[in-house]
């Protein structure tokens, strides 16, 4: 018989759950039963510089309501004396971590697309890798230790494209998003040794709920953007590639993707699974077709 839950008993850390790509994962390791512990900036009483509504208790309470148990944890993981305070929260209740997925962003406010690197203020630039780069470094730093209690552990990076992406119209954010398909590399190299498999996801064109606000549409209005969005009609939820960490979180011969960068497409075709509508949104090869069209035409690709 098939095992609904075959997450049950392990302990997930989800840093960067308050909405998106993290916290559709964990949901869905919540689906399989794994204790999630969901850190973020946003709570219920005070808001992130982002300012917006979604709250890492909101997400706590859907891991609960999916079957696992959710954990909110407000977290700045810019901050090492935070991120050693909740690795210690978690080694204090459960003394050991099996699962870590590094979705930590935040540098939104920093950027500014239109401006070359010597006209874009230097603390943004700063800002960026601040917030997509060293918040990544010092979460593994301090959690990637209790991780080595147990066996067979996972790392995920959470990107924003492969390595042949075109460049993405700001130095600082391209230099975020290419630096950790790098460290799930980097980290497969030095964890490997110790069983533990690390590599790096990215999903493909996101209907995030920043991304449906940025369009004034919703989840369940969307598809009339689509007639004038490009390549819209081929987006997918952050639930396609929240779906793919679960399954690799679940799969016991993981480690042969240690140290790759994997899209959602090629961990939905993988692991035979659907989008939430129901739908399998092939970003790879749209993504493809993107690509060639900007070699001939200038048109920016969607990542």
């Amino acid at each position: 018989m098939l095992n609904e839950q075959p997450l049950a008993g392990k302990v997930a850390l989800v840093a960067g759950a308050t909405r998106g790509c993290g916290r559709a994962t964990a949901i869905e390791l919540g689906a399989l039963g794994a204790t999630v512990y969901g850190t973020g900036r946003s709570t219920r009483s005070g808001r992130s510089p982002l300012d917006r509504p979604e709250t890492i208790e909101d997400t706590a309470e859907l891991v609960t309501a999916a079957g696992g148990e959710g954990v909110a944890v407000r977290c700045d993981h810019s901050d090492a004396d935070d991120v050693m305070k909740l690795v210690d929260r978690i080694r204090d209740d459960h003394g050991r971590l099996d699962i870590l997925v590094n979705d930590i962003w935040g540098g939104d406010p920093f950027l500014q697309f239109d401006k070359p690197l010597w006209e874009h203020p230097l603390d943004a630039t700063l800002g960026v890798l601040r917030n997509g780069i060293e918040t990544h470094l010092i979460t593994s730093r301090f959690a990637i230790p209790l991780m080595l209690k147990g066996t067979g552990g996972l790392v995920v990076e959470v990107g924003d494209g492969k390595g042949e992406v075109p460049y993405r119209a700001n130095m600082s954010y391209d230099l975020v998003k290419t630096a950790v398909v790098r460290m799930g590399l980097g980290l497969a190299h030095e964890l490997t040794p110790y069983g533990v498999t690390a590599l790096t996801v990215t999903p493909g064109y996101l209907r995030s709920e920043s991304m449906l606000d940025h369009f004034s549409t919703t989840e369940d209005t969307w598809r009339e953007r689509a007639k004038d969005v490009p390549y819209f009609e081929h987006s997918e939820t952050p639930h396609l590639l929240a779906r793919g960490i679960a399954a690799l979180a679940a799969d016991p011969d993981r480690e042969r993707f240690a140290g790759l960068c994997l899209g959602s497409w090629e961990l939905m075709r993988e692991y035979d699974l659907r989008d939430t509508d129901g739908t399998r949104p092939d970003w790879g090869a749209v993504d493809l077709e993107s690509r060639q069209l900007l070699l001939t035409s200038g048109m920016p690709a969607p990542m």
